[in-house]
């Protein structure tokens, strides 16, 4: 454990907690609008699979209490999430935006994840796979963004804290790098390619939305 480890940690919970808060907000503020509006339930679909694939060794390994309680938050809040947007609040749910088609990913990310661990064994792969999913799982709602242009601020705030979240694991691993000569290149590669993901993204937070601006997007003519 260092102190970028916790703190990527601590901003995936932020993430997670904000997402969370998304829905009363959008549907009590906005009630014209969709609840949850700009949040893409395809994402969240990817991330619970990220999550249940990633955590099977609840059941085989014990590491920490920390570990263990924070494997158990995410699982729980993923699946939440999932529930709000495709029950509670199926109704509302913008699906025309939400169109990103999953197979494109699952499809690379399944191959690649045989093709390429550390060992192959079912728990390895799984875990695996889950690296290389989380990598691209937020692709979906990058792409809802761009089709309808702009997204709400929580929301940006949501994808802000997510962003950072890998980006301090990046910092954790030269951290771990330099003081236990660890290196694990899928988590590594995968992270950086996550993190680059959200370059564009941080852009558009730190020149709007920090600056009270709505995120929003040129439209094509």
């Amino acid at each position: 454990m260092n102190i970028f480890r916790i703190l990527g940690d601590v901003s995936h919970l932020l993430a997670i907690i904000i997402l969370l808060l998304t829905f009363p907000f959008i549907c009590f503020t906005f009630l014209s609008s969709p609840c949850h509006a700009g949040i893409s339930g395809k994402s969240q679909i990817l991330f619970a699979l990220v999550f249940t694939t990633r955590y099977l060794d609840l059941f085989t390994n014990f590491i920490s209490v920390y570990n263990t309680v924070m494997k158990v938050i995410f699982l729980i809040c993923a699946y939440v999430t999932v529930y709000m947007i495709y029950v509670k609040f199926r109704k509302t749910f913008d699906s025309e935006n939400d169109s990103f088609r999953l197979e494109f990913l699952l499809v690379p990310v399944t191959g690649l994840s045989f093709l390429e661990n550390h060992s192959f064994t079912p728990l390895e792969i799984l875990w695996t796979f889950s690296i290389y999913l989380e990598s691209v799982a937020i692709l979906p709602q990058l792409f809802m963004i761009s089709k309808t242009g702009e997204a709400e601020t929580i929301t940006t705030h949501y994808l802000f804290f997510l962003g950072l979240y890998r980006a301090l694991y990046i910092a954790n691993w030269v951290w771990r790098y330099h003081t236990e000569n660890f290196y694990d290149q899928i988590a590594v590669v995968s992270g950086v390619v996550q993190t680059i993901f959200y370059c564009d993204f941080f852009y558009l937070y730190v020149t709007k939305v920090l600056k009270g601006k709505k995120l929003s997007l040129p439209m094509p003519v």
